[in-house]
């Protein structure tokens, strides 16, 4: 699953490259340049991937073993 998320993290790092919406005028729905809807979407999908990555590849016997000790030593 990391090769997954880390190819998710370079198609975010090619996309967030758009040149091609530069020279685009258009508004979406009427105020929003496209290109910072483009990006507001970029955005989202960063948030997406990052969820994944957090869920799916996190180590979770690390986290596991520092609350533990805390929480130990602050018992003694």
């Amino acid at each position: 699953m990391k090769k997954v998320v880390w190819g998710l993290v370079l198609l975010l790092v090619v996309l967030h490259q758009d040149i091609w919406n530069w020279d685009n005028d258009r508004l979406v729905f009427g105020f929003l340049p496209v290109t910072l809807a483009y990006h507001a979407g970029l955005s989202i999908a960063a948030s997406v991937v990052w969820l994944i990555a957090a869920t799916t590849a996190w180590p979770i016997q690390d986290d596991d073993d520092s609350v533990n000790d805390a929480t130990s030593e602050v018992a003694r």
